[in-house]
């Protein structure tokens, strides 16, 4: 089987590759080494290499410039998944797309299930819906796996964000009405090679570590295990703020929890809880 990883710079991108199962052919493309956007460019390398499987982690995550930069973000997140899409469908292959929680308004009572009504508040929920129906509506027998919340142990994201302000500042202050789940990248892409290799059928589907949180917890969770594994050297106080206190040009959901169920009972895997997958990923940033 060979499988080409798109977004191969990024968090998911590059985990997943990491977590490639021993025995596969692993392709693996940034944007700069080749754009989505173009279709004949895409066509092209399908062609001279086929693949049996295409993650696309590739994605415009600017959310709040994203509310300036629509078309550069519609462009990545909209009509280059349709061309990836229609490119893939021609040459045989399928598509595991990533989408995310922004699509959601925040105003369930519930967690979310993947067939829930979508109602995006930015401009980036807008455009990774678009891309979800440009990746179930081109023919390639398209996975789109929505997940939130992302962090690994490089790039940029809240965690490494947190370690470096709690270091940096005598205090923290941290949206507290804002609730989701953590999820951890490597976690993400061994639920993408499990679906790949269970040949997992056309749709839509959520994953995120177990149990939730604000982001607000999560700040508290991150410095009690930092601390307790020597990432940092003293605590700081976190200040609980409200959304309010803490304007961003793009309208986040207050509530995105996603319903992982049915991504469990396919691959017959359980969720790891976020404060374990938390643990994991600070064990490796410390060997890192």
């Amino acid at each position: 089987m060979r499988v080409l990883v798109l977004g191969a710079g990024g968090q998911v991108g590059r985990a997943v590759t990491q977590a490639a199962p021993a025995g596969l052919d692993v392709l693996t493309r940034t944007r700069a080494e080749l754009d989505i956007g173009d279709e004949a460019a895409v066509t092209r390398f399908l062609g001279e290499m086929p693949v049996d499987w295409i993650v696309n982690g590739a994605a415009y995550t600017a959310v709040d410039r994203a509310e300036s930069e629509h078309a550069q973000a519609q462009a990545i997140n909209g009509t280059a998944v349709g061309v990836l899409a229609r490119a893939a469908g021609r040459s045989g292959a399928r598509l595991v797309h990533l989408s995310t929680d922004f699509v959601f308004d925040g105003r369930s009572n519930r967690a979310y299930r993947p067939d829930d009504a979508t109602h995006p508040l930015s401009v980036y929920g807008a455009t990774k819906l678009a891309g979800e129906q440009a990746a179930l509506g081109q023919g390639a027998q398209s996975l789109v796996l929505r997940t939130a919340w992302v962090y690994d142990a490089s790039g940029r994201n809240f965690v490494l964000t947190m370690l470096r302000l709690m270091r940096e500042r005598p205090e923290v202050r941290v949206v507290a009405d804002q609730i989701g789940a953590p999820t951890w990248a490597t976690g993400i892409a061994r639920v993408i090679w499990g679906l790949i290799t269970a040949n997992a059928p056309a749709g839509l589907l959520h994953w995120t570590d177990a149990g939730v949180a604000s982001w607000y917890d999560f700040a508290v969770a991150i410095q009690e295990e930092a601390l307790a594994r020597g990432l940092l050297t003293q605590a700081v106080p976190i200040v609980p703020i409200a959304t309010a206190a803490y304007p961003t040009p793009a309208e986040r959901p207050k509530f995105s929890v996603l319903d992982s169920a049915a991504t469990r009972t396919l691959l017959g895997v359980p969720a790891q809880h976020w404060r374990h997958n938390l643990r994991n990923m600070l064990d490796e940033l410390c060997t890192a």
